[in-house]
């Protein structure tokens, strides 16, 4: 790799303390046959995954609330590895903050327009909980994004937009952010790590998720290159 890229994890690790919408145990890792099994100099551990596809830092298809819509398998290469731009707005944000449209207009007379097919990440700072569930989760109350927002960046023909808090919505309102992005035929991601690494615009973002055949959310790793 070029030695003048940096490359960002932007993935939080899967454990069985990770926060879940709902609040139960997730993510299991266990253990089907182990060293002590085996004849040497043959060792192997073989384990075994259980957890529901929407967990830890993860992505939606269109298919999570389309009927019909496109699963996972279906979202093309172009879609998932493309430019990134990140706007922060953790020095405002709080557990009722909504992100309003004014804060994209804002990033663009600083950073200029947005790119089509970019993939948006709105950089909040609530990742800092991430570590003590029960505050991460706060009854679902974190900072999120006004459906007018979600509308905005879809007339910019984004390919994706991300947040690092549990959900674009809360759910208090119900799921209008869902309905707008993934009714467009674009995807979400929820719980994304270390975006305060990546600057404003110029990063390029690989959104990867494990390939489920008609799957309508899965767990991915997401890296920048910048």
């Amino acid at each position: 790799m070029d030695k003048e890229l940096k490359v960002v994890d932007l993935t939080h690790t899967l454990s069985e303390i990770i926060p879940t919408w709902d609040g139960s145990c997730g993510f299991e890792l266990s253990i089907n046959s182990d060293y002590k099994d085996c004849t040497p100099p043959n060792l192997f551990r073989t384990q075994k995954i259980k957890c529901g596809a929407g967990i830890g830092t993860h992505m939606d298809a269109p298919a999570h609330v389309v009927p019909g819509g496109k699963t996972i398998d279906k979202l093309t290469l172009e879609e998932l590895a493309t430019d990134c731009a990140v706007i922060d707005v953790s020095e405002e944000a709080n557990e009722n903050y909504i992100i309003m449209p004014q804060v994209v207009e804002k990033f663009e007379k600083e950073h200029g327009k947005i790119k089509s097919n970019s993939f948006v990440i709105f950089y909040t700072g609530w990742e800092r909980y991430w570590k003590t569930p029960e505050k991460y989760i706060n009854n679902h109350i974190f900072p999120s994004v006004h459906e007018n927002t979600a509308k905005m960046l879809l007339g910019r023909e984004i390919a994706g937009l991300g947040i690092d808090t549990l959900s674009a919505d809360t759910g208090a309102g119900g799921f209008p952010v869902h309905r707008a992005v993934l009714g467009a035929g674009k995807y979400l991601v929820e719980n994304i790590a270390n975006a305060k690494n990546l600057p404003p615009t110029g990063a390029k973002i690989f959104v990867l998720p494990m390939k489920i055949k008609d799957g309508t959310e899965a767990p991915i790793r997401l890296v920048a290159l910048i």
